[in-house]
């Protein structure tokens, strides 16, 4: 996987964009957004930003395109706060595992619920 310093730099990205995107960014597009991880490439060019965003499927989209628009913004500040040669381009993505997650809880509560009716 990533070395020991490509992981603290997705770690500080991950804390600084977080803090970035709760109070600097004013998109209303922008809903509840958690940035669960963040995969910084071996030759820190590139960050894959891992979000989750509640809400459904239009929501998300929206989410992903005012981040997107306020990449630019991002990486500014970014390379303010943390100290890189080069800040990373930011590709933003959707954090699959996490709706995943989501999904099969409810799936099982579900399952729960209908064998707990069928005992009775």
């Amino acid at each position: 996987m990533g070395n020991v310093r490509t992981n603290r730099v997705g770690e500080q990205i991950k804390k600084e964009l977080s803090q970035i995107i709760q109070r600097e960014i004013k998109d209303p597009r922008i809903g509840f957004v958690t940035i669960t991880d963040v995969e910084v490439s071996g030759d820190l060019s590139q960050a894959k930003v891992f979000i989750s965003v509640l809400g459904n499927e239009d929501q998300r989209n929206d989410t992903l395109k005012a981040l997107d628009k306020a990449k630019g913004f991002m990486r500014t500040e970014i390379g303010r706060r943390v100290r890189l040669r080069h800040t990373p381009d930011f590709v933003f993505k959707i954090d699959e595992s996490v709706a995943y997650g989501s999904r099969i809880e409810t799936l099982l509560t579900e399952i729960n619920k209908t064998k707990g009716e069928e005992e009775e």
